[in-house]
């Protein structure tokens, strides 16, 4: 194997939160220290190896490689054991885009990525990305999370994000008739 290669079965890396940071454990410590049982954790670690499975095949319908994720568990009161936390986003996943991958990887080159690691962007580019997230989230209805920290936009008043707007519409138009551009998000 070599860096960036694909395994030739999907695997599970166990691991329980500690004060700031997840810590390995093995599947025995998860049973050992009460966190679940055998059964509990085989019946989890199948589901998981099912759904890391569905995201690829979705990923990969859209061109890119879902490399590796976290899903988190707990229990429910009820004792269930059920996913607890976002499933495949940028947070607690790693995406490549598939098509340049092969010819990046026989070059020795890193695979173009789209994890949460992003370039540094103006922060007028930020605030203007923003802005038409939200107005799509609108139209599509979806809600966008923004980090608490984040700096309130912008006003939406320049020619660049008039014209993303604008592209975005019509890449949209198709699917959703009532898609315009926005005068003011």
């Amino acid at each position: 194997m070599v860096k960036n290669q694909k395994l030739p079965a999907n695997i599970l890396t166990p691991t329980t939160k500690a004060a700031d940071h997840d810590v390995l454990v093995t599947p025995d410590e998860i049973v050992q220290r009460g966190l679940m049982t055998r059964a509990e954790y085989d019946d989890a670690g199948e589901e998981a190896l099912k759904l890391f499975e569905y995201g690829q095949g979705v990923a990969m319908e859209h061109g890119l490689i879902l490399v590796d994720t976290k899903y988190e568990f707990g229990k429910a009161s009820d004792g269930t054991i059920m996913s607890i936390d976002e499933v495949h986003t940028l947070d607690l996943s790693r995406h490549w885009t598939a098509h340049p991958y092969q010819a990046r990887f026989w070059n020795g080159l890193e695979p173009e990525n789209m994890d949460k690691v992003l370039p540094d962007a103006p922060e007028e580019l930020v605030s203007e990305l923003v802005i038409i997230c939200k107005y799509f989230g609108k139209i599509l209805k979806v809600v966008f999370q923004l980090p608490k920290t984040f700096k309130r936009c912008a006003p939406y008043n320049t020619k660049w994000s008039k014209r993303v707007v604008q592209f975005i519409s019509d890449q949209l138009r198709p699917q959703y008739k009532d898609t315009r551009p926005c005068p003011n998000p």
